[in-house]
């Protein structure tokens, strides 16, 4: 058994592609099968290295490895041989219309009431009209002409599929230019390359019957592949996900914090009958699981995946977290302030408050409670029982309780409505610290 990932190094991953990364990885983990990672980087004048660094970076992060590594642009000469076999068989045939000429005959075919499939014009060209085209300054394009009937598979997750192949266009496989597209590429690769099981998007179901016709025009077997597709990623707002979201690459979302086993938990069950808790990558490897995916499209919520984090956050140790810590950071610091942070990106503001000089809002108007705050703050040193001595010591000297005894102490002390506890902030923060940010606060 072998799967594989192909994306195209024309741009950074995104959820929508990492969520197809991460179920062939945990399929193929799962059932002791090899993963290849392809990198599709035919279209040359889009492809860049840094986008394939990039991929490579988001899926080490995801903690994703990959067994073998293909680049397409390497293997250039094997498509070429399979190009030249399917004109040998008559299966590629030259195309001459210009994109008006296209455009103008889907045109026709929308009046009359027709599907708007190519017409097959070209196959009836003879060899004269292809000279005399040629002689012209044209260069054909190479249409790979589709058999009669239907393909038919069992979809792992989409249950019985069937493409019926005369009401497809004859897909193009070779530019003008020579470029071969994706379509063919991708056959020839996973015939080569040994590839047994295709977890992809939904997107390509018309796609899979167009390449299984290829695969036996190759002298191939399609039944040698299993197919799954999982349904498309929809937005909060219910549309179509987009890939030029930005907040929505993965590099955007490690770079505002966001933990990658979070990621993989999420994206791992995301529009399944299983509801998406945080698990260890051991634990998604082993809890995944095709037939559990509903057929309908999923939806991506933000939210619900900050809040995963969230979870995860709330359990993590300081071991766990150490690294991704403000040097001098302490275990002390982490447990008081873990349960308030959504993502790692939010530690920093919290390291500010109990170390940095944050600056307290103006509370002229409490400014006599403040005072009495500051003249019965403890002596040094402080620990876990401070605030409760001092918080009893101030309730009694100024009346106050509740809400309006803790509410602008935590407003002067923190700049927030709402954060960790401050019994265990105070110890952190320090007295000179504190009686500071009283001072600051009282006179605005």
């Amino acid at each position: 058994m072998k799967l594989r990932f192909a994306p195209s190094p024309t741009g950074y991953l995104h959820v929508g592609n990492a969520r197809l990364a991460i179920a062939n990885a945990l399929y193929a983990r799962k059932h002791g099968a090899q993963f290849l990672l392809r990198i599709d980087d035919t279209d040359l004048e889009r492809s860049k290295a840094e986008y394939e660094q990039g991929i490579k970076t988001d899926l080490e992060w995801l903690g994703l490895d990959w067994d073998e590594m293909a680049h397409q642009s390497e293997r250039l000469d094997r498509y070429a041989k399979a190009i030249e076999a399917l004109k040998a068989s008559g299966r590629l045939y030259p195309c001459f219309e210009s994109e008006q000429e296209l455009a103008a005959k889907r045109e026709l075919r929308l009046k009359a009431r027709k599907p708007p499939i190519y017409d097959r014009a070209m196959l009836r060209m003879t060899p004269e009209q292809r000279e005399r085209a040629e002689a012209n300054g044209k260069t054909p394009y190479w249409r790979f002409r589709l058999s009669d009937g239907h393909k038919s598979w069992r979809d792992l997750v989409m249950g019985d599929l069937s493409v019926k192949l005369t009401a497809i266009s004859d897909p193009v496989l070779v530019r003008a230019d020579g470029t071969v597209l994706y379509t063919l590429a991708s056959v020839v690769d996973d015939m080569e390359l040994d590839v047994t099981h295709i977890i992809r998007g939904e997107d390509h179901i018309t796609n899979t019957g167009v390449q299984l016709d290829i695969i036996e025009a190759l002298g191939g077997k399609g039944a040698r592949f299993t197919f799954a597709h999982l349904p498309l990623l929809l937005d909060e707002g219910g549309g179509k996900l987009s890939k030029r979201f930005d907040a929505l690459s993965l590099r955007a979302l490690r770079h505002d914090g966001m933990e990658p086993q979070s990621v993989v938990s999420y994206l791992s069950r995301i529009g399944s009958s299983d509801d998406p808790v945080p698990m260890t990558l051991e634990e998604s490897i082993a809890s995944f699981d095709l037939s559990h995916i509903s057929r309908s499209a999923a939806r991506f919520d933000m939210q619900h995946l900050l809040g995963l984090n969230r979870r995860l956050l709330h359990t993590m140790s300081f071991e766990d977290v150490r690294t991704r810590l403000p040097e001098g950071a302490s275990e002390a610091f982490w447990n008081a302030i873990r349960g308030n942070v959504d993502l790692t990106g939010e530690i920093g503001f919290w390291w500010e408050v109990v170390q940095g000089d944050i600056a307290p809002p103006s509370l002229r108007d409490e400014a006599g409670f403040l005072e009495q705050a500051q003249q019965t703050l403890p002596d040094a040193p402080w620990d876990g029982e401070t605030w409760k001595q001092w918080i009893a010591t101030l309730k009694d000297v100024s009346g106050r309780k509740g809400k309006a005894l803790f509410h602008p102490l935590r407003l002067a002390l923190t700049g927030e409505e709402a954060g960790p506890e401050l019994h265990a902030l105070l110890p952190l923060m320090g007295r000179d610290l504190v009686l500071r940010r009283l001072q600051e606060a009282a006179i605005g």
